[in-house]
């Protein structure tokens, strides 16, 4: 993997001049990141000294251990009473869910959509730009069983392609703009509007259209059948993130800052997040209110917000986002939050998060919330203490 140094000069530079804002301490924190070049100095003379009396014998120590793993290893693959871990979470899941599939969905965050129905199960959400300021979901399902209305559903985006293909997930959306549509082919997909429509989604009565396409988990399987897709994830697939292992924490402690309220920086829905100190999670709050899915308020243990270029196909508003050149992020869990550099192993490859000693970062056990956001809102991220 090329160890990406370069940028944390330009990150450590960049979180001082966004971050100026948020406190003197916020400063103090990532001063330290920036790599400083170390003083010369002339080695200090030394005097020889023959030895007048035999050394003595050297004594038999004994060997170091290994410190336990942090990070789950393979082998922590196991099944113990029909469950197994979860690529999506690290937890221990039924094991028909964890070595399915997933199911990859594109979900609306229009207003007139609200409540997204299945969200609350997601193991991890992406979120991002995709007209203009308008955000849209990809909610990552492995327990959707007995889920009848998933959605509402909209069509894909490009770089959706790529997140989907990471977690070797089964992608369904409900049309795709016409710069996606070339890419659906690398992935196994079923689009809403062509082909599949009327198998895998209905329409609902009680929204109006385009908020009230749904997907259920039988339309859905019967629709992954039609179209011969395989559900078993394949030999070479070993997950996308790592984890803690069972009854360990992430407490982000070195070159941190507070961050028990997150704001991302999206412009139209205006979402935050709120640490829970009593249960370790971070609540959604959007169109200043909580955001609540069909089961309830949205709440996840890990954040990520990964940094992104951006711009506009063309003339139109749709973005284009470029989610293959490294860029740097933050990783927050527990009321703090860390820089990090993110890089792609290949255009279909998984995305990789490191801290400033390019060490992969571990995530807390739970479910994950990534935030893509464009370069260019950068200063537009804020992070708050308990008290502010």
């Amino acid at each position: 993997m090329r160890k990406n140094w370069i940028i944390w000069p330009l990150l450590a530079l960049l979180l001082l001049l966004a971050l100026s804002a948020c406190g003197k301490k916020a400063q103090e924190t990532f001063e330290t990141l920036a790599p400083s070049a170390e003083e010369e100095t002339r080695p200090e003379e030394t005097t020889v000294v023959q030895l007048t009396t035999a050394p003595e014998p050297e004594t038999e120590t004994e060997p170091e251990t290994e410190p336990e793993p942090l990070a789950q290893q393979p082998e922590d693959r196991v099944e113990v009473d029909g469950k197994i871990r979860s690529y999506l979470t690290g937890e221990m899941v039924d094991v028909e869910k964890a070595n399915r599939r997933p199911l990859a969905i594109m979900m609306s965050n229009d207003k007139e959509a609200m409540p997204n129905y299945g969200i609350n199960r997601a193991g991890v959400v992406y979120e991002a730009p995709v007209e203009a300021s308008m955000n849209r979901y990809m909610a990552i399902l492995e327990d959707y069983d007995d889920l009848d209305r998933i959605g509402s559903v909209r069509s894909c985006r490009t770089y959706y392609v790529y997140f989907a293909r990471e977690f070797n997930a089964i992608y369904a959306h409900f049309g795709q703009s016409t710069f996606a549509k070339p890419y659906l082919k690398y992935i196994d997909n079923i689009n809403g509007i062509e082909g599949i429509g009327t198998v895998a989604y209905y329409r609902s009565k009680d929204k109006k259209s385009p908020h009230n396409a749904y997907a259920s988990f039988d339309g859905i399987q019967k629709a992954i059948k039609q179209l011969g897709y395989s559900q078993e994830y394949p030999e070479s697939y070993q997950g996308h993130y790592q984890f803690v292992v069972d009854g360990a924490q992430i407490n982000l402690e070195e070159n941190s800052l507070d961050a028990y309220k997150v704001i991302p920086g999206y412009a139209y829905n205006k979402p935050y997040f709120l640490y829970n100190e009593d249960d370790g999670l971070y609540y959604r709050y959007q169109y200043g209110d909580v955001h609540r899915g069909s089961e309830g308020p949205i709440a996840v243990k890990n954040i990520i917000i990964q940094y992104c270029s951006a711009g506009y196909y063309a003339t139109t508003q749709y973005r284009n986002i470029d989610v293959h050149a490294p860029q740097y992020g933050f990783y927050i869990t527990n009321g703090r939050a860390i820089a990090l550099s993110w890089e792609k192993d290949g255009e279909f490859g998984v995305t990789h998060y490191y801290n400033d000693k390019h060490e992969e970062i571990i995530l807390n056990q739970g479910k994950t919330w990534v935030c893509i956001v464009p370069t260019i809102d950068f200063s537009k991220t804020e992070f708050h203490g308990k008290d502010e």
